[in-house]
C-alpha cells in the first residue's frame, strides 16, 4: 500500500530537490564542456608570444564570433592557445591565426584566417610558421611624444593607413576608431611644417622660463616668508580688525546719539568757513605786516624771559681818579 504523498518524510524529498537544483547549476555553468551537448570542435595554435591573449576571448573568423579561447598556456619557446569551435565555419588544413585587438583598452581576441582546402582536422594545432603574435598598438605610440621632432609624418600616415587595413576584420567600434587615427595622420602630415614652429616656439618659451628660474624661485621665497609672518601676526591682525570693527560702531553710535548737537555746531562751522575764505586776502595781508613787529618782538626776548632794552644818558658818568 502505497502512502500518500503529504504524509511521506519532507527530509529525504528535499534533499533529493537541492541534489536535482545543483546538478543543474553544475550542467549550467559547464555546459560547453560537455562533448554530447555541443562543446565543439578543440583546436589548438602555437605562438611565439601571446600577451594579452586570456582565457575566455573570443575565437573569431572575418570578424565574427565562431568559439571562444579555452586556455593559454606555455610550451617550451613559445605558447599554446586552445580554443574550441562552436559554430559552423569553413576553414581548410592550411589555416593560420592571429592575436588581434578587439577593443583600445587591450582586449584581444584569436582570429582565424582560413586556408587551403578540405577541412582542418579537429585537435589539430596551427604550428608557429602559421601564426602571428598580437601588435600592442599602446606600445606603439608611448614615445610619441618624446620623439615627435624625428617623426616622418608621411610614412606615419602611411604606417597608421596599413594598420587600419590590418585591423579590417575587427568589430567596427574599433574599425571606425582606427580609421580615425589615419585621418587624424594625415592631418597631422599637412601641418608638419606648423607644428615644428609650434614645438620650436615651446621650446624657446620653456628656455626662458629655464632662465627665469632663479627670479621665480627667489618671488616664490618671499612670498612665503610673507605668509609665515602673516600667520605670526594673524591674532595681531585679528585684534586690530576687531577693535576697528569696534570702534567704527562706537563712532557711528556717538554720532547718531549726538546728531542734534553736532548739526547746529557744523553749521557755524561752516559759516566761520564762509566768513575765513571772504577775507583770506586780509589774512594774508596781517600776516605780512606783522612778520617785522614779531621779528623784533622776538629779538627782545630773545636772553630769556625778560626785556632786554637800553636807555641812552639816563645817568651822568662819573670820572675816575678825582680828575
Amino acid at each position: 500500500m502505497s502512502i500518500p504523498f503529504r504524509e511521506s518524510n519532507p527530509v529525504p524529498i528535499g534533499a533529493a530537490g537541492l541534489a536535482v537544483i545543483g546538478l543543474v547549476l553544475v550542467l549550467a555553468f559547464n555546459i560547453q564542456s560537455i562533448p554530447f551537448i555541443g562543446g565543439g570542435q578543440q583546436y589548438s595554435a602555437a605562438f611565439s608570444e601571446a600577451g594579452g591573449l586570456l582565457k575566455g576571448d573570443d575565437v573569431r573568423i572575418a570578424g565574427v564570433k565562431v568559439g571562444k579561447v579555452r586556455g593559454v598556456d606555455l610550451a617550451g619557446d613559445h605558447v599554446v592557445v586552445d580554443f574550441v569551435v562552436t559554430e559552423k565555419a569553413a576553414f581548410g588544413r592550411q589555416t593560420g591565426a592571429s592575436v588581434r585587438m578587439k577593443t583600445l583598452l587591450g582586449q584581444k581576441y584569436l582570429a582565424l584566417e582560413p586556408g587551403g582546402s578540405g577541412r582542418l582536422v579537429e585537435g589539430s594545432q596551427i604550428p608557429v610558421e602559421r601564426t602571428v603574435s598580437s601588435y600592442d598598438i599602446v606600445n606603439a605610440f608611448t614615445d610619441l611624444a618624446t620623439t615627435s621632432e624625428q617623426i616622418d609624418t608621411d610614412q606615419l600616415a602611411k604606417s597608421l593607413t596599413t594598420l587600419a587595413t590590418e585591423f579590417r576584420d575587427s568589430p567596427a567600434d574599433v574599425r571606425a576608431a582606427l580609421e580615425g587615427l589615419g585621418r587624424l595622420s594625415r592631418t597631422i602630415a599637412s601641418r608638419d611644417d606648423e607644428l615644428r614652429r609650434l614645438l620650436a616656439s615651446a621650446n624657446r618659451v620653456s628656455g626662458t622660463v629655464a632662465e627665469r628660474n632663479k627670479a621665480v624661485e627667489s618671488i616664490i621665497k618671499d612670498a612665503d616668508l610673507l605668509m609665515a609672518e602673516l600667520d605670526a601676526r594673524r591674532e595681531a591682525i585679528h585684534t586690530l580688525f576687531t577693535n576697528t570693527s569696534a570702534m567704527a560702531e562706537q563712532i557711528t553710535g556717538l554720532v547718531r546719539d549726538n546728531r542734534a548737537q553736532l548739526k547746529p555746531a557744523l553749521d557755524q562751522l561752516t559759516k566761520v568757513l564762509a566768513v575765513l575764505q571772504q577775507h583770506e586776502k586780509d589774512l594774508n595781508d596781517t600776516i605780512a605786516a606783522m612778520a617785522p613787529f614779531t621779528q623784533l618782538f622776538s629779538n627782545v626776548l630773545g636772553n630769556g624771559r625778560w626785556f632786554d632794552t637800553y636807555i641812552e644818558n639816563l645817568t651822568t658818568p662819573v670820572e675816575l681818579g678825582g680828575k
